[in-house]
Formats: structure tokens, C-alpha cells, sequence
């Protein structure tokens, strides 16, 4: 026979429930996480698989909650996104160790139930209340029967105090000195971990800017991303304006924007990777448009082929960028390029462009123009472009500006998105001319559209899209030549 529970037991058990379910609420933060309210730029760090990733936010935004519970699914080997390891190694990094007990420290502590937890080692205060003292390091369990163990560093120490260990990840909370984050490098190499790093850009274009958000060494494994106020999902807008009002404009754009500063400012502070930069896809040949050009000898001639799709949307989706070269070796790489498009050429199998006017001036050392090279090259250069500066830059903040996105760049386009992200106002009234060729080249192109319409709130029909992808076909034969090319 069944045992019969008695209504006293049956209450008991109840409490007890209740009890589990309560002290979970309270200390299960992690299994929450981006579970009520999707912080989408949050989830698209953790899914990003490069072993080099970076958030730059602003204060509030959500960045240093994403760092904390990487830390934290490495450590317990439960990440849902990668290939999980048993007895994980790491270090968070921080400024100083004041701003690790408020910060890096809280967060990790946060999300770790106390079960999870097997040992703390302190430097200062008490074992039985770490968060109020500086954490040596925590022991936790990993979900695959091992210990892993989560330390703490300051940054602030020199870079002889990072030397020796071997590591699975390093978390740099805020921006580290450079030679802490070369050694770092050195600790992850072995057992080929990862580093990732969350932080405000208050001090400006420091080596950061350069080595991480510009990627100027074209590192394959490097990645950023950045995150403002509005992407976080749990601020609220009347709050958010309050707070923006309540900077200069310097402030807002990197405690808001997690944007660098200097000088005058980005002059494009519209664009955002995340939004603008897509990955590369078969553009159909009814989308090819324009073919643009910077033209430079010792500087870079910048190249870029332009595709517009049936809604008007623009897409970068090729470049030629590069410096020190004649114009035979351009117009060689510009027709492989083209023809492994599948580009549309003229009746006499000529690839036309668009290129600065300067390229019909003749010099000294030479009878012919860069126009003239390029057309006994097989390139009809188009000289009639709009070159006014400002006119062009509004044209292309309307095309950055457009929700949804109208202008979306390939991400094999490197030198363009790198110099988009690097181009800043100079101290008069112009942007600094630097490595702006393809900023100009975008400028032309740009500048022969009109401006972006707002999407169509009637969409087309398949059948309606069909015929129009027909009649542009049928278009572009009648204008003969190497159409099947």
C-alpha cells in the first residue's frame, strides 16, 4: 500500500518549493539573461566566433554585463555558443582594483549561484562577504566535473605581473596600457583562447583605436562592435534624453555612442558597423549600377563597384584599393574584378566608370590624363561628377541615416568601412584630408543618386518583381555588346 502524506507534510513541501524557487529567482540571474528583454548587439558579441572581440559602449549601455557573463558560461563550461572546455582558466583585467570590486567583480559575482561556487580567494576583506573586499581569484565548478578558476588582475600593476600563465580568455574591463594587452596575448597563445575587452572610449584614438576598432594590420581574428543607450532595452528613452542633454557633444558621443573623440568629431557618426556592414552574397547582374573611382599613383587609387537592388537599396560590393602602382596595373585589376562579377561591358567590351574630374588634368611628365590611360585601357572614365564637399557629405549622412539601412557595404570591402570609421573633422571646417580616397569616391557615386526615399509601403507583388527583373534584362540587351560576358 501507498503511504498516505499527511496535510502538514504536503504544506511542508509546498513551503519548501517555494523556498527553492525564491532563492533561485534571486540568485539564478544568469539563466535571465537576455531572456525577457532581447539586448540584440549583447547577442551578437557572444555569437561572433573571432578569438579577438571588442564592445565599445557607452556608460549604461549594457557592455560590461555582456563581459561578465562570458567570463562567467566559460568559467561553469555551459556557453552556448562554443565548444565548451572542462577546468577553464581566465583573468578579468581592470583599470585598478577599486574599479574591479565596483565593476568587473560585482557583475561575476552577480551571475554565479553561490553552489557554483567551490572557493574565494581574497586579497582584502572577508571570504564570507567578497564583495565588499578585491577577489585573488574564484574557483567555480565546471559543468564537465573540473574546477575552473576566474582571477583578477589590475592593470594598473605592469606588465610584469601578467607574465608566466596560461590561459583560456582574458576579459579587459576598459581599456588596458598596450603592453598588458600584448602580454595578455602571449597567455592565450597556447591553449588558443580568447580575449575580449568592454569599454568607454574616453581617452580619445589611443592605441585601441587603432590596433582594434580601425584593425589596421587586417588581423582576420579582430572584431568590434558598438553599443549606445538606445540598444540597451532596459533604459528608459525619457531617461536616455535627459542624460544626453546633459553632456556636450564631445561626451555624448563616447559616453552615449561608445564613439572615440577627437578634434572636431567623426563626420560620419551615422554609420554603424553592425548595421551597414553585411557579408558578401551572389548580387544579381540586374543590380550592377556604377563603377567608382579615386584615381592616386603614390596614393591609393580607391575603386569601389556599386549594385542597387529592386527597392533602391545601395550595396558596395567590390574594391580595388591600393597605392604605388601605374595605371595599366589598375585597370588590369579593375577588369578581373569585373569580370569575375560578371560586370556588364559595352558593345566594344568596355567597362565604363565614374572618376574625379582631375583625372582629365595632364601633367608635366606626361601627354595623357589618367582618363586618357584608362580609356586605351579599355575603361570609359565619366569626368562629370559632383564634387562639392559639403553637398556630398549630406548626401551620404541621408544614406547612412535611412532605417531601415539603404546603403550596406560588403564586409571584403576593408579599406572603405576602415576609412569610413577614421574619418574625422579637422580643426577648420573640412574633414582632415587623410585617407579619404574612398570617402571621396563614395561622395561621387552618391552624389548621382537621389536621396533616399522612405520604403515603399506597398510592396510589390513576386509577379509585379518578376516583369520588372525581365524589362531590365530585356534593357540592358538592347543596349548590346558582351551583355553575356
Amino acid at each position: 500500500m501507498k503511504k498516505k502524506i499527511g496535510q502538514e507534510e504536503i504544506v511542508r513541501k509546498i513551503a519548501e518549493i517555494e523556498r527553492i524557487q525564491a532563492f533561485r529567482a534571486k540568485h539564478d540571474k544568469l539563466s535571465k539573461y537576455n531572456k525577457e528583454k532581447v539586448h540584440e548587439k549583447q547577442m551578437i558579441f557572444h555569437k561572433c566566433p573571432k578569438r579577438n572581440r571588442w564592445v565599445f559602449g557607452g556608460n549604461r549601455s549594457g557592455k560590461t554585463e555582456c563581459g561578465a557573463v562570458e567570463a562567467v558560461w566559460w568559467a561553469r563550461g555551459i556557453h552556448p555558443f562554443r565548444e565548451n572546455r572542462n577546468g577553464v582558466c581566465g583573468w578579468v583585467v581592470s583599470p585598478t582594483y577599486e574599479v574591479q570590486r565596483e565593476v568587473s567583480q560585482s557583475k561575476i559575482l552577480s551571475y554565479l549561484r553561490p553552489e557554483w561556487i567551490l572557493d574565494v580567494t581574497m586579497q582584502s576583506g572577508r571570504k564570507s562577504a567578497p564583495e565588499g573586499g578585491v577577489i585573488d581569484y574564484i574557483s567555480i565548478k565546471n559543468v564537465f566535473g573540473g574546477v575552473s578558476r576566474i582571477g583578477f588582475k589590475s592593470a594598473d600593476q605592469g606588465r610584469e605581473r601578467f607574465q608566466g600563465a596560461s590561459l583560456d580568455f582574458v576579459w579587459f574591463d576598459e581599456e588596458p596600457p598596450r603592453d598588458v594587452y600584448e602580454e595578455c596575448l602571449m597567455r592565450v597563445m597556447d591553449r588558443k583562447g580568447e580575449i575580449w575587452g568592454t569599454m568607454t572610449p574616453l581617452k580619445g584614438r589611443t592605441w585601441v583605436y587603432d590596433e582594434i576598432f580601425m584593425n589596421k594590420r587586417n588581423n582576420p581574428e579582430v572584431w568590434s562592435i558598438t553599443m549606445e543607450w538606445a540598444d540597451n532595452p532596459y533604459l528608459d528613452p525619457g531617461e536616455i534624453e535627459l542624460l544626453t542633454n546633459a553632456f556636450d557633444e564631445e561626451s555624448v558621443q563616447s559616453r552615449r555612442y561608445g564613439k572615440f573623440g577627437d578634434a572636431g568629431g567623426l563626420v560620419y557618426p551615422e554609420f554603424e558597423e553592425s548595421v551597414h556592414v553585411v557579408d558578401p552574397f551572389e548580387v544579381p547582374r540586374d543590380w550592377y549600377d556604377a563603377i567608382s573611382i579615386d584615381p592616386g599613383l603614390h596614393n591609393p587609387l580607391s575603386c569601389h563597384f556599386y549594385a542597387v537592388d529592386y527597392d533602391g537599396n545601395v550595396y558596395v560590393v567590390a574594391e580595388h584599393y591600393e597605392s604605388g602602382r601605374d595605371i595599366d596595373y589598375h585597370a588590369q585589376k579593375i577588369k578581373e574584378i569585373a569580370d569575375a562579377l560578371g560586370w556588364y561591358r559595352d558593345e566594344k567590351g568596355r567597362i565604363r566608370c565614374i572618376i574625379d574630374s582631375a583625372a582629365n588634368q595632364r601633367t608635366l611628365s606626361s601627354l595623357k590624363s589618367v582618363s586618357d590611360l584608362f580609356y586605351e585601357k579599355g575603361i570609359l572614365c565619366n569626368t562629370s561628377v559632383d564634387k562639392d564637399l559639403w553637398s556630398g557629405i549630406a548626401r551620404v549622412k541621408d544614406w547612412l541615416k535611412a532605417r531601415p539601412p539603404r546603403l550596406c557595404i560588403f564586409r571584403n570591402c576593408v579599406h572603405m568601412i576602415r576609412e569610413i570609421k577614421g574619418y574625422y573633422w579637422g580643426n577648420g571646417d573640412a574633414p582632415i584630408k587623410a585617407d579619404d580616397h574612398a570617402m571621396d569616391e563614395l561622395r561621387y557615386y552618391l552624389m548621382s543618386k537621389p536621396k533616399p526615399s522612405a520604403p515603399k509601403k506597398e510592396e510589390l507583388s513576386p509577379q509585379a518583381r518578376f516583369k520588372n527583373k525581365l524589362l531590365a534584362a530585356r534593357r540592358r540587351t538592347q543596349k548590346g555588346g558582351n551583355n553575356d560576358r
